[in-house]
């Protein structure tokens, strides 16, 4: 059965009938983008993460495992940035109260990629193409205003400012915080890697396509930390090694493609990105992010805490703050790429297929 047959509407149905996937508290009338794994779900899940833990701490002699907590000491997300940048440009119809992401009307309307344009250039744009709210067709929107996508909480009996918490947004920066803890008593040598399994939250404004996009969702991520100026060999290694894996997997070579970002795209510390993307029933999706994060994490950890996460390269008596690749995979993400690779649909009563 060929990709162009398979419908999101077909893979949602055959998850919540079989036991994969289902709507989250169903009988209280569900929340939105919200999902429970069922019997053959959980063991789906279970299997995908212990296939990337055996391929890819087990048996490589380069990385070790961590499991960091989902709360962090706030000050970890005003030196990540997430508290200052981490932010959708938001929009509303304001004839029909929808809520829509600027960025996606633009590139859902034209295909324009607008990867580095402001609210400014955006809202411009919009109103020179007069780009149509989707659920409504009429051209009445608000100004763009940033939304920030973390998930905010309280510790304590108090609701203030003291007490103040965030779900974290990814799982990377539980790794970057333990760098020193984790060289200290591995006794680790750059090159290394530092792999986890774990939960994170967006407040994502438009999620959607079933569990492609979620609210809330399971991370793979290693940050691997190598020597500046030996990063793009790096790069390519694990670009390499995560292709083979994927393809391991039996998911068909003509479903994925490698898409290596523009200039424009990358983000201010990336030297180099590549989006992994599979042909889900919806068109090209995101599927991987590998990424070359220079140095970027690391000194911003070292400004705000003050303390040392440099490393000392016995071999050669150099001090350095290295470099970082990071190849991050969300789990629900590529479930629901196994999904779509073995459904498949049986003709009975044909002559290929009698009645049995």
């Amino acid at each position: 059965m060929n990709n162009s047959e398979k419908t999101m509407d077909k893979i949602v149905a055959l998850c919540k009938n079989r036991g994969f996937v289902y709507p989250g508290s169903e009988i209280y009338g569900g929340l939105a983008n919200t999902w429970d794994y069922g019997p053959l779900g959980v063991e789906l899940k279970t299997n995908i993460k212990n296939a990337w833990r055996k391929k890819f701490i087990q048996e490589n002699k380069y990385n070790v495992g961590l499991d960091s907590a989902i709360l962090m000491n706030p000050q970890t997300w005003v030196a990540s940035g997430h508290i200052g940048g981490f932010s959708d440009p938001l929009m509303d119809c304001k004839d029909c109260k929808t809520r829509h992401r600027a960025d996606n009307l633009i590139e859902d309307f034209d295909g324009t990629n607008v990867a580095g344009w402001t609210n400014e250039q955006m809202m411009d744009y919009i109103k020179e193409k007069q780009i149509p709210c989707p659920d409504c067709g009429s051209h009445n929107f608000t100004d763009i205003r940033q939304f920030n996508l973390m998930f905010k909480t309280f510790q304590g009996v108090t609701e203030d400012s003291k007490s103040e918490l965030y779900l974290r947004p990814e799982t990377a920066q539980g790794i970057f915080v333990n760098f020193a803890n984790i060289q200290r008593t591995t006794r680790k040598k750059v090159p290394f890697g530092v792999a986890q399994v774990g939960k994170s939250f967006r407040n994502e404004i438009t999620p959607g396509n079933f569990i492609f996009r979620v609210r809330e969702f399971e991370q793979m991520e290693l940050e691997f930390f190598c020597k500046p100026g030996t990063d793009l060999e790096w790069f390519n290694y694990w670009r390499g090694f995560c292709k083979d894996w994927l393809l391991s997997l039996n998911i068909k070579e003509e479903n994925l493609r490698l898409r290596d970002h523009s200039p424009e795209e990358l983000c201010f510390y990336s030297k180099a990105t590549t989006d992994f993307e599979y042909l889900f029933p919806f068109g090209w999706g995101e599927l991987w992010g590998v990424a070359d994060r220079t140095d970027y994490d690391l000194n911003q950890h070292i400004k705000t805490s003050g303390k040392s996460l440099d490393y000392f390269d016995p071999e050669t008596n150099e001090r350095y703050v290295p470099y970082v690749i990071e190849p991050s995979l969300g789990v629900e993400r590529l479930f629901l790429t196994v999904v779509c690779e073995a459904y498949d649909e049986e003709n009975i009563g044909t002559e290929e297929k009698p009645d049995v």
